[in-house]
């Protein structure tokens, strides 16, 4: 595991097959988990070309500094780009679960010009409407707030219950300020995207199987591959299966990226 200093917040990440011949990825992972949930991924996806794993603030061996106003969507799409320029990547495929994935749109947002594709996984675009918006972040608050009292993040979904954090005080900061959300620019954003865009979503993930449809029909030429006997976490759930559809997906890309 290698750090990067951002102003003091360490952020952890791994690089596997550095200095691969095609474009690399960087895998981001849900809220709760770490870069560890991608462990039966990396083999596969860095075969032959470059692989990012990254630890968000907060979570895994990242610092979980007490200050709320270093966590935020801003400070994590810097973290990104830091990351890719601390590894030689101009350009890179984005790869993201859940929150995750929801960062990664937000970086196309933000950085086009160095995403050459977009791997999105069991995660979903935000809200248009606000009071769906409301709900969202209602929920985020109440398990910010669960997970301090408890000081402990629970069993919760297959991802989260393997994840080991430094301090979750940390992940209740991330659920304050990077798991809500503030206005519908990403969902508005999708018929805007100009690059390979591959939707996974596991079939018994029932609260982003209707994201993952609507995410397909509004990106435009975006590929939608649906995991059998996967749920929330589809890379965990079926790493096979996932990684043939990555794979293939990968391979259907044109050498420009």
């Amino acid at each position: 595991m290698d750090f990067l200093d951002r102003d003091g917040v360490r952020v952890a990440y791994e690089v596997h097959n550095p200095g691969g011949p095609q474009t690399g990825l960087l895998l981001s992972h849900g809220f709760g988990a770490t870069s560890g949930m991608w462990q039966h991924n990396v083999e596969a996806l860095s075969a032959d070309r470059p692989v990012v794993a990254w630890n968000q603030r907060g979570h895994g061996d990242s610092d979980s500094p007490e200050d709320p106003s270093t966590y935020g969507h801003e400070q994590c799409l810097s973290d990104m780009a830091a990351l890719l320029d601390t590894v030689g990547l101009d350009r890179a495929i984005l790869v993201g679960m859940s929150l995750g994935g929801y960062l990664s749109l937000m970086f196309y947002l933000a950085h086009p010009e160095r995403v050459a594709a977009l791997v999105l996984v069991d995660t979903g675009p935000g809200f248009r409407n606000d009071a769906a918006r409301d709900r969202w972040n209602e929920t985020a608050l109440r398990r910010a707030d669960t997970i301090e009292r408890n000081g402990s993040l629970g069993s919760g979904s297959t991802e989260v219950g393997q994840a080991r954090h430094r301090d979750v005080r940390g992940v209740a900061h991330a659920a304050r300020y990077v798991l809500t959300q503030v206005d519908g620019q990403v969902i508005d954003s999708l018929p805007r995207i100009a690059v390979p865009t591959l939707v996974v979503v596991g079939s018994d993930d029932t609260n982003f199987l209707g994201a993952a449809d609507y995410m397909q029909r509004s990106i435009p030429g975006a590929r939608r591959v649906v995991i059998d006997k996967a749920g929330h976490a589809s890379n965990l759930d079926q790493p096979a299966a996932f990684n043939t559809a990555v794979t293939d997906f990968l391979e259907s890309l044109t050498p420009a990226h």
